[in-house]
């Protein structure tokens, strides 16, 4: 069947229980570490300053001593000086400090009458002590108020007590101030700054794009470089009466390189760059988005001359009066909001506003209007020109073999965007890298073009020998009708390796770009996609839904010839059919313009093209049975045959094998190239050109 759906994959992570993978709340608390930090050592200093202020450095005491010790040192003449605090508070509980003399124990063992130790210099060595909780009775302090050795230090203790209290209602208040005024005036702050635009100021230093790094879309790049040399030189223009447009809309499909092409002119202007994009502006509070448009032109007004880049303008910008709640809905605020901004009473010069979009249809009329967007550039496709300028564009960085040649690729890729091309020669660097080579071929562009399009082929899938022979049937039918019908594409290559999500692909590729369709490129369009049920009826004498696909798009083109092109005969050049996407409240009521009498008539001709394509499908293959089982058999012993090859046997009548490939060893690697030498490309059976984008067939 001819492959033209795409397959939906659902992706469903559902973390239960599994805390490190859930996301934090937002709008929590949050404490920088460092802060924490400092804070302990602070809290940590208060304490050690208020329980430990007798024990700081340079007052510790080499020895503590009970008050027994000390009272029989003091007896035995051992005490040299000692110090009594005094406070009248805990008096007589005090404490005493000071130094004693240690005795000279080596002496004493020869001589009881020996004296305290000394040291080198023959001084004696003193003993700094420290005896706390010392309760003097009146005999001790008899004994020692008359002893000459003594020094009486009275504290204060009400000033200290002071102060250590107020040190301690201090922290408690910075403490408070700190988790909790200091969070709330944080929490209004972030309430008030909902209205704040959330554009961003693009450093030119941080981007490094220009203009030579966009390709393929050159008229794009000369209508966008008018802004940058005005901004350059806005004399250059208003010297004659000129003046630079207010607005820049670019439109294209995705992956055009619209986005490219906005940093591009950033990187090249001089002026100030804000980005943002079109969902940035809508909240779920009333008026945010209003306010954040407001405020992101007072910030380039402070700036002018300034570019402001939205992205995606669709998500705010489209019409008015198309939903079904009323006219005080947000979105329409943000976007009168834009429209004020952009052209009304209170406007300047200087600011140019560039968006890009791919829906233009939906944008409001007021937005398009000239004074506000005066210039639409549309940014097409690449052609075959493009495809191979971009190519070398993104080739830059990846090492490439010098037999490459980068034309034969972008021929090989029509209704390619820039996007997907530089995925291509992603996809190859990685095939070539995981293969252990050391440079890309032109055998690795290849199947990564074959990838990008159609999905990767999956060997491994088990496929039973029925099934097997059932696609190859399948397949073959595809390849011969397309060879054999005068205005269909040039057959690429047929195979029964499973690809994407289909089992077998016949897939196409035309000479050139197409810009528009004709009426005999539909029908024998049509017509191949029928071929490959028939050739499996012939073959097991029953139907499957391998050609499920094959009618939906023939389904599909057939009505678009009879409701879009005007291609019946009897319905005439009118159109039938509303576009596929609407908006709810404008369309909704009028989605079927025409009568149930008309819609049968279309549906008759629908069906009649369909059942004449497969009346000239079935006789095809009935003139050319023993070509297709031909074809079928190879299909079975090869897996995959080329075009060549496919019409090769419907020239001849036989298959020639091809030549076992030679054994050659792995390239030493190259250099990365941009420029690459002309390589003749593979030849193809002659046809016209045939239908738009190529679409692999597969059951």
């Amino acid at each position: 069947m001819v492959h033209d759906h795409k397959q939906m994959l659902e992706d469903q992570n559902q973390k239960n229980g599994d805390g490190g993978n859930k996301k934090k709340p937002s709008g929590g608390m949050k404490v920088p570490a460092f802060t924490w930090i400092a804070w302990i050592a602070i809290i940590g200093s208060i304490v050690a300053l208020m329980f430990l202020r007798n024990h700081l450095p340079g007052t510790q005491p080499g020895a503590v001593l009970t008050q027994s010790e000390f009272l029989s040192k003091f007896q035995s003449n051992q005490i040299s000086h000692f110090v009594i605090s005094y406070n009248p508070q805990t008096f007589p509980l005090t404490e005493i400090s000071g130094h004693y003399l240690t005795e000279d124990t080596a002496a004493l063992a020869t001589n009881k009458n020996a004296g305290f130790m000394k040291d080198a210099t023959g001084k004696t060595v003193e003993t700094p002590f420290l005896c706390p909780n010392v309760f003097l009775t009146a005999k001790m302090q008899e004994d020692l108020f008359h002893s000459d050795k003594y020094e009486l230090n009275v504290q204060n203790a009400m000033l200290s007590n002071i102060l250590y209290q107020l040190l301690f209602f201090i922290g408690i208040g910075l403490l408070f101030w700190f988790f909790f005024i200091r969070q709330i005036k944080m929490a209004g702050k972030g309430a008030l700054s909902f209205g704040k635009s959330k554009a961003k100021m693009l450093a030119k230093d941080r981007n490094k794009t220009t203009f030579k790094d966009v390709a393929g879309i050159e008229e794009a790049i000369e209508e966008v470089s008018e802004l940058v040399e005005f901004l350059k030189d806005p004399k250059k223009f208003q010297r004659l009466g000129g003046r630079i447009p207010k607005g820049v809309l670019m439109v294209g499909s995705p992956g055009t390189g619209k986005t490219l092409l906005a940093k591009a002119i950033a990187g090249e202007a001089d002026a100030s760059f804000f980005s943002i994009s079109g969902s940035d502006f809508v909240e779920m509070f009333v008026g945010v988005g209003a306010s954040r448009v407001r405020d992101m032109f007072d910030q380039a007004r402070r700036n002018t001359p300034c570019l402001i880049f939205i992205d995606e303008i669709d998500a705010v910008g489209r019409s008015r009066g198309v939903g079904l709640g009323g006219g005080n809905d947000e979105r329409e605020q943000t976007l009168n909001a834009l429209l004020v901004e952009m052209d009304g009473f209170d406007t300047q010069e200087g600011i140019i506003i560039i968006a890009a979009t791919n829906r233009a249809d939906v944008l409001d009329p007021a937005l398009l209007r000239p004074g506000r967007f005066d210039r639409r550039i549309t940014v097409n496709l690449p052609d075959v020109r493009g495809r191979e300028a971009i190519l070398k564009v993104h080739a830059r960085n990846v090492k490439l073999d010098p037999a490459v040649d980068l034309s034969v690729t972008a021929r090989g890729t029509p209704g390619y965007s820039g996007a997907e091309l530089a995925n291509l020669l992603n996809e190859a660097a990685l095939l070539a890298a995981r293969t252990g080579k050391k440079s890309v071929g032109q055998i690795e562009l290849e199947e990564a073009r074959d990838k990008v399009r159609w999905g990767r082929e999956r060997r491994s899938l088990a496929m039973t020998n029925e099934n097997k022979k059932l696609t190859a049937w399948h397949e073959a039918g595809h390849a011969l009708v397309n060879v054999l019908l005068e205005h269909t594409h040039p057959l690429h290559k047929v195979t029964i390796i499973p690809r994407g999500p289909s089992l077998g692909s016949t897939m196409s590729l035309p000479k050139e770009d197409i810009l528009n369709y004709r009426k005999k490129e539909l029908m024998d369009t049509i017509t191949m996609t029928m071929a490959g049920r028939i050739a499996e009826e012939i073959i097991s004498g029953d139907i499957s839904t391998g050609a499920g696909g094959d009618i939906q798009q023939a389904t599909s083109m057939a009505r678009a010839m009879v409701c879009q092109y005007g291609m019946s005969e009897h319905l005439g050049m009118v159109k039938y059919a509303e576009d596929d996407e609407f908006f709810l409240g404008r369309d909704m009521m009028r989605r079927q313009s025409y009568s149930e009498a008309t819609a049968q008539q279309i549906d008759a001709e629908v069906r009649g093209i369909i059942n004449s394509c497969y009346e000239r499908a079935t006789k095809a293959i009935n003139d050319h049975r023993d070509k297709l089982e031909i074809i079928a058999n190879a299909l079975l012993e090869y897996e995959s045959l080329d075009g060549v090859q496919v019409a090769d046997i419907v020239a001849t009548g036989r298959f020639t094998p091809p030549p076992p490939p030679p054994k050659v060893d792995p390239p030493s690697g190259a250099p990365a190239v941009t420029t690459m030498p002309e390589v003749p490309p593979k030849p193809v059976p002659p046809k016209l050109p045939g239908l738009g984008n190529p679409a692999p067939a597969a059951i």
